[in-house]
């Protein structure tokens, strides 16, 4: 059972929810992403997830491509956002996913990628633009090196997508709660319990919902449907801004 699995049966057993906090690598600092791992670690996080930064972030809204464009100002890039989970691996226990689109991965190749990342402490891989269908490769890599391939489903998602899905997860499903970017308001309506409802009849992975999370009102009302929440640009902005994150993400932890 990887790391990120035993995070969720965990919480399940003591009747918790899990958190999980998201942050852009670089922004605006590798350095100072350092620091925001081990403090949002110490805030109550049960699994952190590093944004990759890229030229062309369709999943992501205003607040997230800022943090990106801030990062590769820096000169950040994949190879040195895992030599980054390297080093915070020395201090820091929790689980570390990172969220990339494709074409980073594909140049880096998907073997090599795999691989590397494991040996450097990375534990899950998001890839909002990679699905299932057109996923075999990176999948068979990934289940090889026992690194946990995390696939979305959406309010609009169909009962065989759900299937395709449930069968390419590992450790959990991410559930994006609106149809739209990162940073947009939660909307819990009918269509997002119902689409839930309909994933837990079909799958036992657990679910962690993600987009719109942006307060500890939102995080209590996710943490009542799902398993897990998913916080980003909320936090990203805060870092933005040069404010405390870490009272942030107490306050998230407390809700839920």
């Amino acid at each position: 059972m990887s790391k990120i699995s035993q995070v969720f049966k965990k919480a399940k057993k003591t009747g918790k929810k899990v958190l999980i906090p998201y942050i852009m690598a670089g922004d605006p600092t590798l350095e100072n992403t350092k620091r925001f791992v081990k403090e949002i670690e110490e805030a109550g996080a049960d699994i952190i997830e590093l944004g990759v930064p890229f030229t062309d972030p369709l999943a992501d809204g205003p607040t997230i491509q800022r943090a990106g464009e801030r990062a590769l100002a820096q000169g950040v890039t994949l190879r040195k956002v895992l030599a980054l989970v390297e080093e915070v691996r020395q201090h820091v226990q929790i689980p570390l996913i990172l969220m990339t689109y494709y074409n980073p991965v594909f140049k880096y190749g998907i073997e090599a990628f795999a691989k590397e990342a494991v040996r450097a402490g990375v534990d899950g891989v998001i890839i909002p633009d990679l699905i299932p269908d057109e996923a075999d490769d990176f999948i068979a890599y990934a289940r090889q090196d026992k690194l946990d391939t995390i696939f979305l489903l959406a309010p609009t998602s169909t009962e065989d997508r759900i299937k395709k899905v449930a069968k390419a997860s590992t450790g959990f499903i991410y559930y994006v709660s609106i149809t739209g970017i990162t940073g947009a308001r939660l909307l819990v309506d009918d269509a997002m319990k119902n689409t839930l409802t309909l994933i837990q009849t079909i799958t036992q992975n657990p679910i962690a919902v993600g987009f719109g999370v942006s307060s500890p009102e939102d995080a209590a009302t996710v943490a009542s449907l799902a398993d897990g929440v998913i916080v980003g640009s909320a936090i990203v902005r805060l870092i933005s801004e040069n404010r405390d994150i870490k009272n942030f993400v107490s306050s998230i932890r407390e809700a839920i």
